[in-house]
């Protein structure tokens, strides 16, 4: 047995920072979590220095002070189809380069000795300062996930004028057409989508699974709506994916949380739905949307907050759009199937999906939208409704709700005849 006083120290190990922290800090963004390889080492070593082993599929290890996390160098092998079909190896003998040829872009590819020293053996250096987005070796088709993972890191570095390789697309139409896309589970991909959502330019995301294929197999009904023609008097793009692209821009832009980025992506299905004939007028689309949405919502297995979101957002958006023009008791009526008077978190999730919706046209980005405001006060105003006088009145059951109900309607009433002129509808 190792006594304390022989056992090895991480100092010992032969060790490399790689991945996102060597990425980052070289394009200059903040690093928020460090991973170690570990060159030459065996997993007994390891625990004999006092690192946790927390990898179930590979040795993985938290180091004893930092936490950090530090794995043995490995190489993998396809096995099966699918991003579960892999076999790793990991020895003593597995040298570095070999670790980061298993990597899937180059500028996830490289590391730094322990005194900053780069190791680039695959040129991720060069493809950072290219601003190109490569993959390392053809071993990427092995992996379905990577085509995920490629078009979220489009959607992160797009700001910095980082652009998908010409080889690297022409790789990934081939996975698609090879029918590897349609092996990935539902949780990983709901996965990267939650995440991409989350990026600067979420548009981008969509437009790269777009353009290699990809979409159409993981997100049909999105796919769906490119080429599908609108009014050009209320939408200069004309095309509809185009204007949901532009929806999840002015998302990205007034930075909402994930919930209000979904039901921007899924609020137009139903667009894709309306008849040849009609076009371009989508006159109920909302509720064809809700049937695509919830079965779209089912096959990613997306959180309940992100699915009712949708579904909102997807019913009543051109109500929302129109909050002006209706009347009072059509805006208590939407506020009630909104169910804001039970849930009130939720308006403001449900107005800034629409106000995203309003403002992703071309040119009108930065319009206002005085609908939102409107329907923050009509909530404010009938949210204030109490049970209690009309039960002082000897009202009871249906008789209360009603009273309330025409009470709600008065206050919204009297909160838009405050409106100015121009605002009324």
């Amino acid at each position: 047995m190792t006594s304390s006083a022989n056992r090895p120290t991480a100092a010992e190990f032969d060790t490399y920072l790689v991945g996102g922290a060597v990425r980052d800090r070289r394009l200059g963004r903040p690093v928020h979590e460090r991973d170690w390889v570990v060159v030459g080492a065996t997993p007994e070593a390891m625990r004999a220095a006092g690192f946790k082993p927390v990898g179930k599929d590979f040795p993985v290890f938290l180091h004893p002070e930092t936490g950090e996390e530090y794995a043995l160098a490995r190489t993998e092998r396809k096995t099966a189809p699918g991003y579960h079909g892999f076999e790793f190896h990991a020895s003593p003998q597995v040298t570095l380069e070999e670790d980061l040829a298993r990597r899937d872009l180059t500028i996830n590819a490289m590391a730094e000795t322990p005194e900053g020293d780069l190791v680039d053996p695959y040129g991720g250096a060069a493809d950072l300062d290219a601003r190109l987005l490569r993959h390392v070796s053809p071993a990427f088709a092995e992996d379905p996930v990577r085509i995920l993972r490629l078009a979220r890191f489009a959607a992160r570095f797009r700001p910095l004028g980082f652009t998908v390789a010409e080889e690297t697309m022409a790789l990934c139409r081939q996975m698609v057409a090879d029918g590897e896309v349609d092996a990935l589970v539902a949780e990983r991909v709901w996965q990267e989508l939650a995440r991409a959502l989350m990026e600067d330019r979420p548009d981008t995301f969509i437009r790269v699974l777009r353009d290699c294929g990809a979409l159409a197999r993981i997100l049909p009904e999105v796919d769906r709506l490119f080429g599908v023609p609108q009014p050009e008097q209320y939408h200069p793009e004309v095309d509809t994916g185009e204007h949901i692209l532009l929806v999840l821009q002015r998302c990205a832009a007034l930075q909402a949380p994930l919930e209000v980025r979904f039901a921007a992506l899924v609020h137009d299905l139903g667009k894709g739905l309306t008849p040849g004939e009609e076009l371009p007028s989508h006159v109920g689309h909302e509720e064809r949307g809700l049937e695509p949405v919830k079965g779209l919502c089912e096959r990613l297995r997306t959180p309940r907050a992100c699915r009712d979101l949708a579904l909102h957002v997807t019913r009543e958006h051109l109500n929302c759009h129109r909050a002006l023009e209706l009347r009072p008791a059509k805006v208590v009526d939407l506020l009630q199937r909104l169910d804001v008077f039970r849930k009130p978190d939720r308006l403001e999730r449900f107005l800034l999906a629409c106000q995203a919706d309003a403002q992703g046209r071309t040119g009108l980005e930065e319009r206002p939208y005085p609908q939102a405001d409107f329907l923050r006060r009509a909530h404010e105003a009938a949210a204030g409704v109490d049970a209690g006088p009309f039960v002082e009145q000897g009202l009871q059951g249906p008789a209360i709700k009603a009273a309330m109900r025409e009470e709600q309607i008065r206050r919204v009433k009297a909160l838009k005849d405050m409106l100015p002129a121009n605002e009324r509808g």
